[in-house]
This record gives C-alpha cells, structure tokens and sequence, in this order.
C-alpha cells in the first residue's frame, strides 16, 4: 500500500520479533488523515526511496535507515554465507537447535549487537513501535529513553547458601522487570524492553547476560557446596563491576597509592594465549614477553583490566572479604602512554617482541623509568639469568687505499668483548652470548638494525682485530658518520661521490661528434668519477633522455685513453636484439672513429682474439647465453648492458652467463631498474659492484621481505642510501623543462547490458569458487584459481569475445575506444594504442580493416619492427599504430604521435609510463594526451584502487600478475571479487 510523499506522513520505526535473528527494526513511512492520526496506509522506506519523502526526515532518520538496512535477513545471508545455498536452508542449518552453528551465531549476534547499538541512540524522541502479529507496524506505541538505568544486586549469604536478584531504577523509580514480557533488544551492552513500554539503557555498559536469567525467575540459589569457586569467579565480578548490597559478607573499599612492575621472561613454545581470547595467540620461540602490572600496597593487579575498580577476595575462616581497591585510572593510562612513546607497544597489559629487540629497549630505557619508580625485572628463578645493565659499542673507521678499516669496541656493563665475537654471531644468527658472570648477554636490536649490513659486508682484516669493508659500501660508513656513534676520516674526493653536483667536470673527448645537455654532461661525468675509482654504475635516466649519447661518450673517452696508453681497450655492449640496428647507427653518428664489430648472426666466427682488432663489440643477450664459454676467455675493457632489467632474475641462464664474463669495469643501462620486485636491483646491482648488496640469501632476508612484505620505510630508505652513488636516475620533469606537457584522463566506460550479465556470471562462479578453496586450503593454494580469474573478468572487462568466441553482442569499452579514436582522427592527430592482450589488438584491427583506416601494427611475433615504426614515424596517411604492452616497451621513438590510448590497465603504472613514453620523449613538439580505458563496476576499476593503497613505499615493485596476486590478503581477495 504505497503512502503518497505529497500528503502528510510520518515516518516511524517499528521492533519486531525474528525466528533466528531476535529483535529487530524496520521503518515504514505512515499516510496521516485529516486529524493528524496514523492511518493503516504504510509502506517500508529504504535508502532506496528514503529522497521522495525527505520534507519528513532529517538527519537522525537518513543514519537510522541505512543503520536498519544492515539488520535485516537478505543482508546477514550476504554478509555471512559465502556457499551457493538458499536464504531459508542457510538459516535453518545455522540455528538447528541440535547440530547448529554455534560460532556462526555467536558472531550474527555480536554484529546484530553492534548495528543495533549504533540504532538504539537516534531513537531518542523518535516514533517507535511494536509490531503486530499480523505486521501492522504501529501497534503499539513505546518509549526509547536516553536517561540511563542503574542496577543493584543483592546477596544474601546464610549457614546454608547464598541467594541474590538485581533491582533496577530508572529516573529514580523501580521497575517492575520481571514476568511481564520484558525482553532484551541487546545484550552487550544491555538495551532492555520493559514490559512492552519503552526501552532503556544502563550505566556503566551493563552485561544482558547479568540481567536474563532473572525476566523469567525471581533469584537464583548458590549451594553452600560451590560457595567458594561461585564467590572467587563470578562474585567477585560483580564486586568489580557493579554496586552491590551485601548480606554475610563484607565488601571492603581500599584507597592505596600504586607502583608500576614491569616484568619480563622468554616466551616458551608452549605457552597459551598471551592476550585476552580475541587477540591471535603468540608462540614463537626467540621472544621476550613484557608483563604490566600496579601494585596498589599488598594488592597486585595486570594492567589489562582496569574497569575503574579491582577486587580481591580473601578468605578468613568461613568468612568472606572483597577488598574494593580504587584505581587511578588516567594515572594508569598515563604509564602505559608513556612506554609506548618509547617503542613498547603494552597492549592488555603485554606486548612481546624479539629478544634482540627487548633487551635494547631494556638497555635504553630502563634507568629512566626506575628513577621514575618503576620496578623492571626478570620473572621466574628457573629460567637463565640475563644481564640488564648498560651495553654500549664504539666505532672507528679509517680510510685505507682500497677498503674501510673499522675498530670497534663493545662493552656489557665492566665486560668488554672483542667486535669480531659480535660479528660472527649476528653473522651465525645468535643473538645471545654467555659473559664470565654467567649472566646471558642479548645483542641489541638497535645495534643490530644500525651494524647489520657493516657486519654482514665487512671482512675479518686478518693482521689485528678490526675488520675490512670494501669501499663502494662508502654510504654506510657516511651513516655511522652521520648519526655521531662513530670516528669516521674520508678523503674529500670520495666524499663527492654522494654529492652529485660536487663532481669533478671532465672535458668531452676530442672524437666525440655531438653537443651533450647540461644533465647529459653530468650524466657523463659521473660515470668518469666512477671509473677513477673502478666502481660499477647504472645509468636509469628516463625513456627518451639519452642513455645511447651519454654511454658513447664515455666510450670514445676510453678509446682515446688506450691511444695514449698504446694498448687498445675493447669493451662489449649486450642488448635485446632489436636494439643493435639503433646502437649502430648512434655510434656512427656520434663516434665515428670508433671501430665497431657486431657480433651477432647464425655463422659469426667465435674467435674472440678478433675482438681486440676493435674498440666495440656489439652482441645481444641471447648470443651471450649462447656462446658464454667461449666468450668469457676475453677480458674486455667495459661489459655495458643496456635495457640491463633482462638480467633481473638472478637464477636465469642470462643472468649466469653475463656474471660470468670478465672486464675491468661494468655499466648497465635501463629506464626501469625495478619492473617486477627489489630483487630485480639485487641481480643488476651486483653486477656492476659484485657484493654491494650482500649474498643473494642476505638480501632477501634483510631488503627484500621488509621492503615488500612488511612494508618498511627504513628499510627502502637505507636501500636507497646504499645504492645511491652508484645509480643515476633523472626523470624528464626535472632535466626536459622545454618538452610539452603531458595530459593524462581516466576514461570509464559502462558495460552493456549483454556484457554485465557475463561479467556477473563469471564473477559469481569463481568468486564461490575461490572463497571456498581459500578456506579449506589457504590462500597460497588458491592464487592459480584467483590469477585465472582475474584474467578472465580482465578480457570480459574489454570485450567478452575476448573470453568467449561466441559472443555476438558489444562492448561498452569498445564503443567508449571507437569515438574517442574517430574524434582524435577527424582532427588529424596520430595515435598509439597500447593493450597487454594480443586479442583485443586484434579485435581493433578487425575494424580499422572494415573501416579501411591505415595502420601500423607490432606485437612479440613482429619481424619488422623497424619497418614499422619507420612507417608510422614518415607516412603522414598511416595514424594509428597498435602496439602490445610488452613487445613496445623498449627501443622505440615515436615522437609523431601526440595521443596515446592504454586499453587495459597493466598491473605496474611504471610500465604504462613506459608506453607514453614512446611519444613523450624529446622530439615531441606537441602536447601528449594520455587515455587510459577503466570499465566501471569490474576488476580493472578494483585494482586501480588497490594499486594506489599498495603504493605507499614504492610505485614499482608490483608488475607481474603472478607478483600482483601473491601479494594480495583475504581482505583484498574478497574485496577484488565483491
């Protein structure tokens, strides 16, 4: 019976009776007659409708409306049923009262408690209901009263047992609660219905389960037989918690002053749940566990129950005493404050962290907090005594022709142990060492966060007590400097190398052809600062800005150095296929004395003494797999690899046989140092300085897993500090100030009705699927079924032909591509058109034919590449060039185009970059407009979001599918799928 917004109403919220959810609300709007009274003429409102009837509504009414819509059945079915079964069997096999679900319940009723909560509130001065056994919501009319009611329990103990009962008030009046259909609405805390009149609320967040047991009986009966267990557990509850009128017993109020004890022992294996039964529990052996606690005179209590109140009962004969002791509560939060401004991280009353970790926080912090009137200590006798007094280390570092010496002194309290001891014991992942007291030393953690990486990259010396680092590893050394824990002396030279614009300027040598950029020009003097020192370096200046030039410049300088020596130096350079044709032709240009020999093709001769007959060797990375154990019987000059990301993966033939090669110095060049992970900067950065960024399993452990899985930022800044002389990186903002700007739009296009219906299909058959696999097997298991997935609710996402041949409907996003391309067309621009998926570049293709519009095209299997390019870059009738995501990311200048579309969106942004910048790079005259396609209410639109709430600490280290859904948590699976 629809109710007219254009006549009066009023809107009103009625409390009914569910067969497996309890109580809850619903709101109707009510037709009003001529006098003002409510009509039988009512309908629901929802969020849904809730605007045309928004002259009788305001604010509170809006909330409570969205706030009912949660509590209704369709959406607890959504919420907590993730099988394919109907609304009607889901609740009958949760709430069988035989072989129910007790936990699925009990987690319905504590959501239904905390919506409810939230309601009960803005029901104040609202119209509510009961609703009638026939559904008309007012039937009867109640009250929600915001003034709160207080309970009194009462004991009476005698010779035989104790019985007790509560009395409430409410606005100084006892209610009659019980017999008489009162009912909780909640239970935690306490909303109770008296006697189908109004509902009130309690002080101090009443437990309903206090409260039930007596709706229906007028107290309960405690046998002498369990007096003793009943009062200790569940009396002294009361005590705590509630007021209390006592008969029999005495309840006692203490006012006392209290000390902090803060006390300590090793987390054993077998030890339970460290927090109260919702915290996860913590077993992992090599921990400290902290435990708070105040001592108010004789009484002890933990800080993780401080209700205001604490009690402790006593027993004297057959007498009870409570003894009531009043907390300081803020002092008591105050404390806890205040170690955790210091790192400890107290939370219900404990917290547990690395014994490495503790003992430094002990070492720091524990004089300050006894001044204070702490008491620290270690807890048990039979566990091994460990020293708490002061540690402390001094460093010294002196500068030597080759390497680092370090002088250290260590000191636990009067002990001082030797610096090499403590090496080999971080090294050997000890943490713990005996001193001659008998007493267990543990490491610091801070010193093991500041020294780790000296330690780990340093060499025993060998003639004395101090130890050798290499001097690439000058960053760390600049750090000890820096925080002031250490006597550091450096050559002024040497120090230039982490501040950029101090390095020397070289003059360009004679045979160079060709005019550098200021940028270029430093660019090149810092590679030649890096030789003077025979340090290996990566040049990752952006797309575009001319690593070619740079690289050739340094080159020719080492040409015309072996002239002056009279001993040719030969160098190689290794790059993709494709490249070696541009190579070619920039070193003629630029370097044209330069002697060049391209080793490359079917029948080369593999005699490597031809190599020193020349000044270059240009040969690909497949070539070098290939023929590594010929090749590496020839030392070259310079080993540069460009587009060096092809040796990411340490564990690929490439990577081997490159490592393999020999070579006074090395370089590498690429645009993208990270594409997939950190550990794609391992592989290339060893390279260039073997040992930089220590062994392959030390990196792991100490760069790559708190960098990606834990997300620490200290961790990628100290990368950052290590790796920063040694890797120069522009990007065109800073150094092209004279190229045209870049215009970047997301464009989100609609699916079709045809379209979504598949999507949804799909969707719905794997989103069951995979929850289901994840709770029986975990999330590792079910990544292949999620990577699957996803792919397919991608390809749907463009087009559903993609996915399914016979699909004869549209594509809402090829639609949304088509006129943004006519229009771009019909204006005269050229345009690249980029897709990860070779089909969609098909289905684009397709049409461009139908419609007889010129093209370029280049994808893995494309032989020509150059013609292509060639083509699109001359031929001003060809203006479209479809390229996919991965064969045109390298290599290619196509500065004739001044629009790029992005189809998809690729897992890594850093990659899409990469596209645009096949036309924003110099040359380009024109602004370039960057489209980027997102089909709305899909995956492609979920992972944009995600992708930028994942980005926190570095942009790039997320490309790969698979990479992308090993990272992903529950939460973000079933967010992806929702």
């Amino acid at each position: 019976m629809n109710v007219s917004p254009n006549e009066p109403f009023q809107i009103i919220y009625s409390l009914y009776f569910h067969e497996y959810l309890g109580d809850l609300f619903e709101s109707f709007v009510v037709q009003k007659n001529e006098a003002g009274k409510l009509t039988y003429k009512h309908q629901n409102i929802s969020s849904k409708n809730a605007k045309e009837f928004t002259a009788g509504l305001d604010e509170k009414d809006f909330k409570l409306i969205k706030l009912i819509e949660n509590i209704q059945q369709d959406i607890v079915y959504n919420k907590f049923n993730n099988k394919k079964i109907k609304q009607a069997d889901f609740f009958l096999r949760v709430f069988n009262k035989e072989k129910g679900d007790e936990t699925l319940q009990r987690l319905i009723e504590e959501y239904l408690d905390r919506i409810k909560t939230e309601i009960l509130p803005l029901l104040f001065g609202k119209e509510v209901f009961i609703m009638g056994n026939d559904g008309e919501p007012a039937w009867k009319k109640i009250e929600v009263n915001d003034n709160p009611a207080t309970i009194l329990f009462h004991f009476m103990r005698n010779e035989e047992n104790t019985h007790y009962f509560p009395t409430i008030k409410h606005e100084g009046v006892k209610i009659d609660f019980q017999f008489n259909n009162s009912q909780l609405i909640t239970k935690h805390p306490a909303w109770l219905l008296v006697s189908e009149e109004k509902i009130i609320q309690f002080e101090k967040n009443m437990d309903g389960n206090k409260i039930k047991p007596f709706l229906n009986k007028k107290f309960i009966v405690v046998p002498k037989s369990v007096e003793d267990d009943y009062y200790k557990k569940f009396i002294t509850q009361i005590v705590q918690n509630y007021d209390v009128h006592a008969k029999g017993f005495v309840i006692k109020d203490e006012f006392l002053d209290p000390r902090p004890v803060l006390s300590f022992k090793e987390l054993e294996e077998s030890q339970g749940n460290l927090f109260d039964a919702s915290q996860p529990v913590d077993t992992e052996v090599g921990k400290i566990v902290f435990d708070l606690s105040f001592d108010y005179g004789e009484f002890k209590f933990p800080a993780d129950n401080n209700t205001g109140n604490s009690v402790k009962m006593e027993k004297i004969d057959d007498n009870f005493i409570f003894h009531k002791v009043k907390r300081k509560t803020e002092w008591e939060k105050d404390v806890i404050n205040r170690l955790n401004d210091t790192g400890l991280g107290i939370r219900y009353g404990r917290c547990s962290m690395p014994i490495s970790r503790a003992f430094g926080w002990i070492s720091s912090f524990r004089d300050q907090f006894e001044k204070e009137g702490f008491i620290i200590r270690q807890q048990g006798t039979g566990q091994k005594k460990y020293f708490i007094g002061h540690s402390s280390i001094s460093i010294e570092v002196k500068e030597n022709n080759d390497w680092f010496d370090i002088y250290a002194i260590v000191k636990f309290g009067n002990y001082e142990i030797p610096f090499l001891k403590l090496r080999n014991l971080i090294i050997k992942n000890k943490r713990e060492f005996e001193l001659p007291n008998g007493e267990i030393a543990v490491i610091p953690e801070e010193w093991l966060t500041k020294y780790n990486d000296i330690l780990s990259f340093s060499e025993e010396h060998g003639e004395d007590e101090s130890l050798m680092l290499k001097k690439y590893h000058l960053a760390l050394v600049q750090e000890l400097e820096q925080d002031g824990i250490s006597k550091v002396s450096l050559n002024k030279k040497l120090q230039k190398l982490n501040e950029f614009e101090n390095i020397d300027d070289y003059e360009l040598p004679l045979g160079f052809k060709g005019e550098l950029r200021n940028y270029q020009k430093a660019g090149y003097n810092w590679m030649r600062f890096l030789n003077e020192y025979n340090f290996g370096g990566c040049l990752a200046d952006d797309m575009g800005l001319g690593k070619t030039v740079q690289t050739l410049a340094l080159l020719q300088h080492r040409k015309e150095k072996s002239m002056e020596e009279k001993i040719r130096k030969t160098s190689l350079l290794v790059m993709p296929t494709s490249l070696v044709y541009n190579w070619e032709n920039e070193a003629a240009k630029f370097c044209p004395t330069l002697k060049i020999f391209t080793y490359t093709g079917t029948y080369r001769d593999k005699d490597v003494t031809q190599f020193q007959d020349y000044d270059l060797i240009l040969t690909s990375y497949g070539i070098v797999r290939l023929d590594s154990e010929t090749l590496k019987n020839f030392k070259f000059d310079y080993i540069i690899l460009d587009e060096s990301q092809s040796i990411k993966n340490p564990n690929s033939h490439i990577s081997a046989a490159v490592n393999e090669l020999k070579s006074y110095h090395r370089l590498i060049l690429t645009g993208t140092p990270i594409e997939n992970s950190t550990l794609d900067l391992w592989s290339q950065m060893s390279f260039v300085n073997d040992g930089l960024l220590g062994t392959y399993k030390y990196f792991k452990k100490h760069y790559l897993k708190p960098i990606e899985k834990l997300k620490d930022e200290e961790k990628v800044k100290k990368l950052y500090s290590i790796i920063k002389p040694f890797i120069l990186r522009r990007n065109k903002e800073q150094v092209l100030t004279e190229l045209p700007p870049k215009i970047e739009q997301v464009m989100y296009c609609e699916m079709t009705e045809e379209q979504e219906k598949k999507y949804e299909e799909v969707k719905s058959h794997y989103r069951n699927m995979i929850l289901d696999q994840m709770e029986l097997e975990g999330i590792g298991k079910s990544q292949f079924t999620l990577l699957q997935g996803l792919t397919k609710l991608r390809l749907i996402a463009n087009h559903p032909k993609m996915e399914d041949e016979e699909y004869a409907h549209k594509s809402g996003k090829m639609r949304e591509v088509v006129n943004t391309l006519e229009n771009a067309l019909a204006e005269h621009h050229k345009v690249l058109i980029f897709s990860q998926f070779v089909k969609h570049l098909q289905l684009f293709k397709s049409r461009l034919d139908k419609k007889e519009i010129k093209y370029t095209y280049l994808d893995g299997s494309t032989k020509n590449r150059q013609e292509q390019v060639d083509e699109f870059q001359n031929n001003d009738e060809v203006r479209v060039f479809l390229i996919s995501l991965k064969a045109g990311g390298l290599g290619l200048n196509l500065t004739k185009a001044d629009y790029v579309f992005i189809l998809d969106p690729w897992w890594n942004p850093a990659i899409e970059s990469q596209a645009v910048d096949r036309a924003h790079r110099m040359g380009q005259k024109n602004v370039v407009h960057t489209y980027k396609f997102i089909t709305k209410k899909t995956v492609e639109e979920k992972i944009l979001k995600m992708q930028a709430a994942k980005q926190q600490l570095a942009r790039d280290l997320i490309s790969t599918e698979d990479s992308f859904v090993k990272s992903l948590s529950k939460e973000d699976i079933r967010e992806l799928l929702g």
